[in-house]
């Protein structure tokens, strides 16, 4: 049987005139970078067994974002599974941040496949702040569960 995998992200909230925004990441690489729709994901990433969600939630933003994961009270936003099968913990937390100052993670891949050639892609290749109808649209389809479960705590 298949080990689940299992990964922790942070949606980093704001409060605005318009309304409650989030912060979602592109995600990077050469088969992200025509796509928008379905291509944004909170920020996230795997973690094994041993270590806490909470823990991998707030290591995961500082190696995708490149920025310290916010401080402030953290609300749980659940679980869900993505079509992949992969679980995914998330927790907002409500803050700001400039998306200009977003230092990246990276990645190594074969590219283009098949070629024996390796590049170095970005984890996301950009941020943005998106308002909770926005964000919907364009977010992983699984996690647009969490902006929903956002707007009815905020």
């Amino acid at each position: 049987m298949a080990e689940i995998k299992r990964s922790a992200g942070l949606l980093l909230f704001r409060r605005t005139a318009a309304g409650t925004e989030v912060l979602l990441g592109h995600m990077g690489g050469p088969f992200w970078a025509r796509r928008d729709a379905g291509a944004w994901s909170v920020p996230k990433g795997e973690y094994e067994g041993g270590e806490e969600p909470w823990d991998a939630a707030r290591r995961e933003f500082r190696e995708e974002v490149g920025l310290p994961a916010p401080g402030g009270v953290p609300l749980p936003l659940g679980e869900v599974v993505q079509s992949g099968g992969k679980h995914v913990t998330v927790w907002a937390v409500e803050g700001d941040l400039d998306p200009a100052d977003m230092v990246p993670g990276t990645f190594t891949m074969e590219w283009p496949r098949g070629s024996g050639r390796t590049a170095e892609f970005p984890e996301l290749d950009r941020v943005a702040w998106f308002g909770l109808d926005a964000a919907r649209d364009v977010v992983v389809a699984a996690q647009a569960a969490f902006i929903d479960r956002l707007a009815e705590r905020t």
